[in-house]
């Protein structure tokens, strides 16, 4: 039978999502996987694979907000306010100390943050929701969506079912996400998620970044859809 669920390393993206620093202080667990994360994102930097660091913001008094926030934040609460420290990614995240472009991000445009690092905002759970995510990843041939990041009930869980329909082959990886329970994985495996350890990921990506020995690197964006390498 035709496999359509196991991984394709060699063109598969790396999505972090929302960690960001309220969130790492706020969310239990998700400070608990920074490191995790971070040895991840490391492996596919070496591959030369994409990543894309898929981020929040909520902005006191605004109405673009999910349904369970909006009244507090219409009411003058924020959290990952735009330019706030607390907006920002972890620096041991990122190939380099970068700020966010809020501007540019909340406008719907991709931000360049390294060779293969992006940078994209999404208004609600899923990173593929009113973002151009699948349009990116269609473009750059990717067909395998790996998931880390904050927290699994609200928007990797989004955004794996939403990878799922758009028919990626998905992962998502258990120790790099907070928040995780065995029901959590189960539930997600039974719609052809794949879960994996971080340590099942890296050497997944080493041994097929080996084989390829492909030069250069792969890039999400093009030069019109880029914005500021900082």
């Amino acid at each position: 039978m035709t496999d359509y669920l196991d991984p394709h390393w060699p063109t598969a993206v790396l999505v972090i999502i929302d960690v960001q620093r309220d969130f790492v202080d706020s969310v239990p667990g998700t400070a608990d996987v920074v490191p995790t994360i971070a040895r991840l994102a490391s492996s596919f930097r070496a591959a030369g694979r994409p990543i894309v660091h898929v981020v929040r913001s909520y902005a006191a008094g605004e109405s673009d907000v999910d349904v369970v926030r909006r009244s507090a934040i219409e009411a003058g609460e924020a959290a990952v306010e735009p330019g706030t420290p607390g907006a920002r990614i972890p620096d041991e995240l990122l190939p380099a100390v970068v700020d966010l472009d809020w501007d540019l991000l909340r406008s719907g445009r991709v931000q360049r943050l390294g060779d293969v690092d992006h940078a994209l905002y999404k208004p609600r759970w899923s990173a593929f929701y009113r973002t151009r995510l699948d349009a990116l990843l269609r473009g750059a041939d990717v067909d395998t969506v790996v998931v880390a990041g904050c927290n699994l009930p609200n928007c990797p869980r989004a955004t794996l079912f939403d990878a799922s329909e758009r028919d990626y082959r998905t992962v998502l990886v258990t120790d790099a996400t907070s928040q995780t329970t065995a029901e959590r994985i189960a539930d997600l495996e039974l719609i052809g998620v794949r879960s994996a350890t971080v340590d099942e990921v890296t050497g997944a990506i080493g041994r097929s970044a080996s084989v390829s020995a492909v030069g250069g690197h792969t890039d999400v964006c093009r030069d019109d859809d880029a914005g500021r390498h900082q």
